[in-house]
Formats: structure tokens, C-alpha cells, sequence
């Protein structure tokens, strides 16, 4: 699959707290704690899990950089 996103991170999954519509899915990327909001239907439909490896995807109009 291809995809426009060039900011791939390899990760695993740490946590999933699902609410009533949307959900938490805190992943761990080389000591660095990443946390996205997805929908419950999504974390259903991937099977999401503790301990999956997954590709944390981030595509934004905008990145800052700090020093």
C-alpha cells in the first residue's frame, strides 16, 4: 500500500482505552511515548492490542522543530 504520509514510525502499542466513540491508543517508539485519538470502530477493525507492532503515520500541514 502506498501512502502520502512520509513520517512512518515504527512502534508498539502500550495501551488501548477505549471510550464510547472515540479511543486512546498510546504506542512507545524507541523510548518515546506517541499518542494518537482514533475512532473505537478503528481500533476494532485493526485489533489493536498491547504489545502490537504498528506504523504510527503523522501527516500534518505543519511541524515545529526545537533544539
Amino acid at each position: 500500500m502506498k501512502i502520502s504520509g512520509r513520517n512512518k514510525l515504527e512502534a508498539t502499542v502500550k495501551e488501548v482505552v477505549k471510550g464510547g466513540v472515540m479511543a486512546k491508543v498510546v504506542m512507545d517508539f524507541k523510548g518515546t511515548e506517541l499518542v494518537a485519538a482514533i475512532t473505537v470502530d478503528s481500533v476494532d477493525d485493526l485489533g489493536l492490542k498491547a504489545g502490537d507492532k504498528v506504523t504510527a503515520l503523522v501527516k500534518s500541514t505543519e511541524m515545529m522543530v526545537m533544539k
